[in-house]
């Protein structure tokens, strides 16, 4: 089984995930999202994965720096989608799907725990 991370070198948050995905021995995909956008399906399916919408995964700071003010209505999910597929740097970080499609925002040892479990 294998794990997808999507992460930015950047972030102290993804360094941490994958040092953990490391230490763990678990067998990962790296997708560096700033140079590999998703696109708005593919985020779409993340965010469904995860059980949230578009908006809960924006980085307040970065969505207002790139200019993104959306209602956060069901309305306005497709231009979430897009928008944060035009942004991919005001999407949280990191992101990461285990092969049975458990998907979770790593930014903590509960969730990093819950995906290498699942790996």
């Amino acid at each position: 089984m294998a794990i997808e991370i999507w992460l930015n070198p950047a972030c102290s948050k993804c360094r941490t995930a994958v040092a953990e995905l490391d230490a763990a021995g678990a067998d990962y995909t790296v997708r560096r999202y700033l140079d590999d956008p998703p696109t708005a399906a593919e985020l779409a399916e993340v965010v469904a994965r995860l059980g949230l919408e578009p908006w809960d995964v924006a980085r307040p700071k970065e969505a207002r720096e790139a200019g993104i003010d959306l209602p956060r209505e069901p309305s306005a999910r497709q231009a979430w989608l897009e928008a944060l597929a035009e942004a991919p740097r005001a999407i949280q970080r990191p992101i990461l799907t285990a092969s049975d499609g458990l998907t979770v925002v790593g930014r903590d040892p509960e969730s990093l725990g819950r995906v290498i479990d699942r790996g």
